[in-house]
C-alpha cells in the first residue's frame, strides 16, 4: 500500500545526515533529477509515483509527492 511506502520514506528522511542510505534500500531506486527539478532527489513510492525532495545540511527540504511523468 502507498501509504505504508510513504510513511517508511518519511522516516528515513527524517532521520538520515546523507543521501547515501538512501541508495543502498531496495526499492527505492534513488536517483538525482535535473530540468525542471535540478538540484531535487527522488525516491520512488509505485509505478510513476515518487517522493521528491531537496538534502542540505543534514536536512530534507522541499518534500513532494507526485506523478513523476
Amino acid at each position: 500500500m502507498q501509504v505504508d511506502k510513504i510513511t517508511r520514506i518519511l522516516s528515513v528522511l527524517n532521520v538520515i545526515k546523507t543521501v547515501e542510505p538512501l541508495k543502498k534500500i531496495p526499492g527505492y531506486k534513488f536517483h538525482y533529477l535535473s530540468g525542471n527539478y535540478d538540484g531535487f532527489c527522488a525516491v520512488s513510492v509505485t509505478g510513476n509515483y515518487r517522493i521528491i525532495f531537496r538534502f542540505e545540511e543534514e536536512n530534507a527540504y522541499d518534500v513532494y509527492y507526485l506523478d513523476y511523468h
